[in-house]
């Protein structure tokens, strides 16, 4: 007997983790933007609990926080860039959100494709078990 494959928790693990740390990040993104100072990777990798260099490989959180940066201090803004910090308050949530609906629908395939994938191994497996030694029952 093959020993037990137990690879998918430890992926499904993996996956939790990620998800996680994801919303963690996004959670310590939309606290900046509602912050007057300027948020940097190392306060929002610090807020959230997870390295810069994993924030680096999430290019639309980067480009929120260098969004974010963009912004006058609070004690300078006018009326008009109050209302674009909403604007863009609003977009980083929408964006966000889709992108959080993009990794439920791949999470979703993901697992379609391993029952596939695990469905193909069992007809394999049945396809290539021995044969009582060619004695038909009768």
């Amino acid at each position: 007997m093959p020993p037990a494959d137990n690879s998918r928790f430890l992926v499904e693990a993996s996956k939790a983790r990620s998800r996680q740390a994801r919303e963690r990040a996004e959670d310590a993104i939309r606290t900046a933007a509602r912050r007057s100072e300027r948020p940097t990777v190392v306060g929002v990798a610090n807020a959230a609990g997870v390295s810069r260099s994993w924030l680096y490989t999430q290019t639309d959180l980067i480009t929120a926080i260098n969004q974010l940066q963009q912004r006058d201090p609070a004690p300078h803004r006018s009326l008009r860039h109050a209302a674009s910090d909403v604007s863009l308050q609003r977009r980083l949530e929408t964006a966000l959100e889709r992108n959080r609906q993009l990794r439920d629908q791949v999470a979703d395939l993901t697992r379609k494709l391993e029952t596939a994938h695990g469905e193909i191994r069992r007809l394999r497996t049945l396809t290539a078990a021995p044969s009582n030694g060619g004695a038909e029952h009768r």
